[in-house]
């Protein structure tokens, strides 16, 4: 049992042995009492867990915690008058078949009973709710500052590693070669190296982007990688309609490729070939990358950094609806895989 549900089967059986025992106990100083009696009060006890646990089931099943607050009061209000009718009809069809029920019928009497058990009902589901929200809230809070953190790390890693002086260097060569020879696809070339400076530099202000938008940035750097490594690097990208439109952290595919390229392609003498695959599959998004290359401890240390922040970041953001693989695919490959349910 995790602590959640400890907690909460303490505070059914303390609340409601408390609530039973306060009723039993003024009832027995304001009338001659017998067992019979005493024993319609004690019924409240299992009944008032087992509606109260009922209640709850459906308040995880139907998703109720998540509603708008405005909503969530609407459910309090509605579900504590239900719960109280039930309670009452209930109790009083026990009584009855265990033979301590009154022999007459007291509207009046019923009715006030019926409005006491609104309000403990009503009391019951603002501290459920309560307790709920502020937990959310507190985990929110938590997450949100985890992840600005994580943010700002990836971030300087990013502007260290992806855009460090080799890599610019590296570019502004390949691009002054070009000036010369070829000053269309120089130009090309600018045009896709400020692209990718500016979409790093803006990076921290958004947790996600569309996926066709991360493609456009790779795109660009593959495009500045393969005018350095020529006929060593060679690339495929395959992204499903479906897929274009999912959301995703900034940089993330980007990374992932770098990697690809940094350990794998650029060690090889005839170089390799990159494959970028997305497409939906039922209710699952996966994002392939494989690359020509084989991982070994060196290369899983080098990485480390880049693959951990990925990790991170889709943990952060997506919890456990994302995963993150990393793996040989064959004898002369690599495989990257993330996978998000929707």
């Amino acid at each position: 049992m995790n602590t959640k549900n400890s907690i909460y089967w303490k505070c059914q059986i303390i609340g409601w042995t408390l609530y039973t025992t306060i009723n039993l106990l003024f009832f027995n100083l304001s009338f001659t009492t017998n067992i019979k009696d005493n024993l319609s009060f004690i019924l409240w006890l299992p009944l008032g867990i087992g509606i109260t646990h009922v209640y709850r089931h459906y308040i995880i099943k139907f998703h109720f915690l998540k509603t708008p607050l405005l909503s969530q009061s609407l459910i309090i209000l509605v579900s504590s008058i239900l719960m109280a009718i039930l309670f009452f009809i209930v109790n009083m069809g026990l009584v009855k078949v265990l033979g301590i029920a009154e022999d007459t019928f007291n509207l009046l009497a019923a009715t006030s009973k019926v409005l006491s058990l609104v309000l403990i009902f009503f009391v019951w589901s603002i501290i459920y709710f309560g307790f709920h929200f502020f937990d959310n809230y507190k985990k929110a809070e938590i997450l949100n500052l985890r992840l600005e953190a994580n943010s700002k790390e990836i971030e300087l890693n990013q502007l260290k590693a992806q855009l460090n002086p080799h890599f610019m260097f590296n570019s502004m060569n390949s691009i002054r070669a070009l000036i010369d020879e070829n000053p269309q696809k120089a130009k090309q070339a600018i045009t896709q190296l400020s692209n990718i400076l500016r979409h790093t530099l803006m990076m921290h202000k958004h947790k996600f982007i569309p996926l066709e938008e991360e493609m456009n940035l790779v795109k660009d750097y593959l495009e500045l990688e393969h005018i350095r490594f020529e006929e060593r690097l060679k690339y495929n990208i395959n992204i499903d309609t479906e897929t274009k439109t999912l959301h995703i952290p900034p940089m993330m595919i980007q990374t992932l490729v770098e990697n690809a390229i940094k350990h794998g392609i650029s060690k090889l003498p005839k170089g390799g070939e990159i494959t970028i695959d997305a497409r939906k599959i039922n209710t699952e998004y996966r994002i392939r990358i494989v690359n020509t290359g084989q991982l070994n401890p060196e290369s899983r240390t080098e990485s480390g950094v880049g693959i951990e922040n990925s990790k991170d970041r889709l943990s952060f953001l997506y919890g456990n609806k994302a995963t993150f693989l990393l793996s040989n695919y064959d004898n002369e490959h690599v495989l990257s895989e993330i996978i998000i349910t929707n």
